[in-house]
C-alpha cells in the first residue's frame, strides 16, 4: 500500500508522493496557507492521541492533483472492539496568523456548513464507497456495524450520539512569539488566551449551530495550537516538498 509505505517513510515512496503532491498552499496567497500543513498535523493528532483509524485520508487523497479532497479535512473512526463500537470524526483544521474573532467567525461557517444532512450524508457515502474501511477493520461485525450505520438509509439520528469534531486551529501568537523557555508564566498566560478564545469559540458557534438537529448529541474538540510564526513554518514546509520533487 502506497500510504502504508509512506508512514514507513520509504524515500521512494515520499519522493513519488511529493512528486504527485498538488501543494495547494503554494498557490495560495500568504494568508490561505498552510491548510495542507494542519491537516497532516491533525492526521497526527488521530493517529497517536485517539488511536484512530484514518478511513478517508484526505491529505493522501491530496496526492491525485486533479482531486481537492473537498468535504471534511479529515475523516477517522476511532473503534471499540469490546463493544462492537465504534466512534466518527470529522476534523477540521486551520493555520492562521491569529486566532482573533473574525478568524474565529471563518471556522464556525465552515463547521456549519459541515454539520448540514447532505454534507453529513455525502461523508458517510465516502467512507462507505472506498475500499480503506475493509482493509483497516479486520473485525466483521465492527465493519458492518459501522456501514450500517453509515448507510444512506439510516438516519442521522443514530450517528450524531457517535459524532465527534476535532477543530485544529494552528496559529501565530505573539505570547509564543516573545519567549525563549517554557516557563510556568508563559504556560498560564497561553492557557489564559486560550481559554478566553475556547468560549468564544463555543458561544458563537452555538449561536450559529444550536439549531440543528441534535446538536447537543455531537462532541466538540477544539485543539489550539500557538506557534512563534506562521509563514518561516510554512515556507519549509514547501520547501521541503520541493526537495522530494527535485529527487
Amino acid at each position: 500500500k502506497e500510504r502504508s509505505c509512506l508512514i514507513n517513510k520509504s524515500r521512494s515512496t515520499l519522493i513519488q508522493t511529493a512528486n504527485n503532491l498538488r501543494l495547494i498552499d503554494k498557490e495560495k496567497d500568504e494568508k490561505g496557507q498552510g491548510s495542507e500543513l494542519a491537516e497532516i498535523f491533525l492526521y497526527g493528532i488521530m493517529k497517536h492521541h485517539y488511536g484512530a483509524l484514518s478511513v478517508v485520508p484526505k491529505i493522501f487523497y491530496k496526492q491525485n492533483a486533479q482531486d481537492n479532497a473537498k468535504g471534511m479535512d479529515s475523516v477517522h473512526i476511532v473503534v471499540d472492539l469490546e463493544n462492537n463500537d465504534f466512534t466518527l470524526w470529522f476534523g477540521e483544521a486551520k493555520f492562521y496568523n491569529n486566532i482573533q474573532n473574525v478568524r474565529i467567525d471563518k471556522i464556525v461557517s465552515s463547521v456549519n456548513a459541515s454539520l448540514q444532512t447532505d454534507k453529513l450524508k455525502k461523508e458517510n457515502s465516502i467512507i462507505t464507497s472506498v475500499s480503506d474501511l475493509d482493509d483497516l477493520i479486520s473485525n466483521e461485525v465492527l465493519r458492518e456495524n459501522i456501514k450500517n450505520v453509515l448507510s444512506y438509509k439510516t438516519s442521522l439520528d443514530e450517528l450524531k450520539p457517535r459524532l465527534h469534531i476535532p477543530i485544529l486551529l494552528l496559529h501565530e501568537c505573539s505570547i509564543t512569539e516573545a519567549q525563549d523557555s517554557l516557563t510556568d508564566e508563559y504556560r498560564d498566560k497561553i492557557k489564559e488566551y486560550h481559554k478566553d478564545r475556547a468560549e468564544v469559540y463555543f458561544k458563537k458557534q452555538i449561536k450559529k449551530c444550536g439549531g440543528i438537529h441534535k446538536y447537543s448529541d455531537i462532541h466538540f474538540h477544539i485543539i489550539l495550537f500557538p506557534v512563534p510564526g506562521k509563514e518561516p513554518i510554512v515556507q519549509q514546509f514547501i520547501d521541503n516538498v520541493e526537495h522530494y520533487k527535485r529527487q
